[in-house]
């Protein structure tokens, strides 16, 4: 399972590991602006008792700029539909993190491949809407075809929902949704201002959930 964006990787982790009962989280250090992200998917690990491997990609920084993740550029604030959210665009992040996942998978036999892209992504990130999931896990398909678990496949769980729908049933389930990381700062506190922190502020307000973050704004 790749794991990035906390609110929907801990519902997918949690959900996951009820149905399959073993699980396996891996996150990527690609040379992100911070680490936050990195050190909440060892806690998430921890709580469930499952395996994580930090994958370090980050000699990959240089070669993936133009990005407010990767590069010196400023971070914009405000909705995700407002068109200086482009500049947040990691090209072909997800086919690359999904490459190695799918690669450790073989190794494993594992039956499954999770990302945890939802409805809310398509807008701007081409490699989160449903056409890139089909597919990736067609080409997977050949890719692997031979090897590992015969019915390995790609799982995106969220990919017609909103994360406010994923906020509401993530608080049915008790996932402990204080202990989830959005903002693309990584301050102490979410920032209240980049694009994730609008989406996360929205999503619970959405929802009608209480929104347990501490933001700076």
């Amino acid at each position: 399972m790749s794991a990035a964006g906390w609110i929907r990787s801990r519902w997918r982790a949690l959900t996951s590991f009820r149905r399959l009962g073993a699980l396996h989280l891996l996150a990527f250090d690609y040379g992100q602006r911070h680490a936050k992200e990195l050190e909440f998917a060892r806690a998430c690990a921890r709580r469930l008792n499952a395996g994580c491997d930090i994958v370090d990609l980050s000699s990959l920084k240089s070669l993936l700029k133009g990005s407010a993740l990767t590069d010196d550029i400023a971070v914009p604030h405000g909705h995700y539909a407002a068109p200086s959210m482009a500049v947040t665009i990691v090209p072909n992040r997800n086919a690359i993190m999904l490459s190695v996942a799918y690669g450790a998978a073989v190794a494993q036999s594992a039956e499954l491949v999770a990302i945890g892209v939802h409805a809310g992504d398509h807008f701007i990130y081409p490699d989160c809407r449903p056409a890139f999931i089909e597919s990736f896990d067609a080409m997977q398909r050949v890719a692997v075809e031979g090897c590992g678990h015969p019915d390995l496949r790609l799982h995106a769980p969220f990919a017609a929902l909103g994360k406010h729908d994923i906020v509401r049933i993530g608080a049915r389930l008790g996932v402990p949704l204080a202990q989830t990381w959005s903002c693309y700062e990584g301050g102490d506190l979410h920032c209240g201002r980049c694009g994730t922190c609008f989406e996360r502020r929205e999503s619970f307000a959405l929802a009608g959930i209480p929104d347990p973050t501490a933001y700076e704004n």
